[in-house]
């Protein structure tokens, strides 16, 4: 029995935020105790994608949320992720929504988050980064960037170059959320000639930083799982045009059908967890169909066993990424997801 299954019915009886807190409050201490076997209880088998232009030592990574700002990179690199991705961080600090604003539905194995990008700003989150281990020793660490609540959206791209400029010296790969449903008309930006303004200017300034810095960093989309079929072709079709590097599927739905009934099914916010995972399977398969293996998509959501980590790549998705199946299966789920993708020996 692990750490995690004995503190688990504990921590799911307190107010999640703050077991949120709690639960990183232990893993920074464990971590700095040098006690890595109570946070990695199985080993995580070897195994080296190269997607992006970029090494992975495994498939199975960490999504954007749980640390949003990278205050925590070296104990999650104990869990034995092949990536780790932190933010979404915005250019000042913005205390986010007000609480209540995180929600657990264990019926569904399912969250409802409405945070709203909290976080302490792009200046702390570099530091952080900077700070932590695991960026100074090569590992793949992803950057996820987002705009200000009190941005416009007409303005939405000084922020989002704002962030690429500040972060791209210490990612590996840069992540622009768009996705989100917990940011004001956010999502508007999916949109095809507001996407497509978007992708210009972020690919000439990545263009202009690779100059600066000798050296290129890949750029990631991330999208929402409520796209039509003809969004999904708009967005594949820009993806292509801009050369982006990578796309990652998904965000958080607004859809409830899948937890009608439940205790909070009705809060506002996104959906994550296992009812997402059908949108999210359909948004990658769709895509696959579009990109082909010109553009590699990074899957996400609904990820709560190897099984379902392996549907997504059979969807399309070369990695996978965890976030609510970490809450509800704790860190045994990384090597469960790694065993059942683990590329067959030659």
């Amino acid at each position: 029995m692990s750490l995690y299954s004995l503190a688990r019915p504990l921590l799911f009886l307190i107010d999640p935020e703050k077991a949120h807190h709690l639960t990183f409050g232990g893993l920074d201490t464990l971590e700095k105790l040098g006690l890595p076997g109570c946070l990695m209880q199985q080993r995580i088998p070897a195994d080296p994608r190269e997607v992006m232009g970029l090494r992975f030592p495994n498939p199975v990574g960490l999504a954007a949320g749980l640390d949003k700002d990278g205050e925590h990179i070296d104990a999650l690199a104990r869990m034995g992720f092949g990536f780790i991705e932190v933010g979404t961080v915005t250019p000042r600090p913005q205390p986010g929504n007000p609480q209540p604003r995180l929600f657990r539905l264990p019926e569904a194995d399912a969250i409802i988050n409405r945070m709203g990008f909290n976080n302490g700003g792009v200046d702390a989150f570099v530091r952080n980064v900077q700070r932590s281990r695991f960026y100074r020793e090569g590992g793949v660490l992803g950057l996820n960037i987002g705009k200000n609540a009190s941005t416009p959206i007409e303005r939405a791209a000084d922020d989002y170059l704002h962030c690429l400029e500040r972060v791209y010296p210490y990612a590996s790969y840069v992540t622009v959320n768009i996705s989100s449903p917990n940011t004001k008309n956010l999502r508007q930006l999916q949109g095809g000639d507001e996407l497509d303004a978007l992708l210009a200017a972020l690919m000439q300034s990545r263009d202009r930083l690779a100059d600066r810095h000798g050296k290129r960093v890949p750029l990631a989309l991330k999208i929402a799982p409520d796209l039509d079929d003809e969004q999904i072709a708009r967005i594949a079709e820009l993806l292509l045009r801009h050369r982006v590097d990578g796309v990652i599927a998904t965000n958080t739905t607004l859809a409830r059908d899948a937890v009608a009934g439940l205790r909070h099914a009705d809060e506002a916010g996104g959906l994550s967890g296992a009812p997402v995972k059908a949108a999210s399977d359909r948004v990658i398969a769709a895509l696959h169909a579009r990109l082909g293996d010109a553009l590699p998509i990074i899957g996400v959501g609904g990820v709560l066993s190897g099984a379902d980590a392996a549907d997504k790549c059979k969807a399309g998705a070369r990695l996978v990424q965890l976030y609510t199946g970490l809450i509800y299966r704790g860190p045994a789920l990384v090597a469960d997801c790694a065993r059942e993708l683990r590329a067959p020996v030659a």
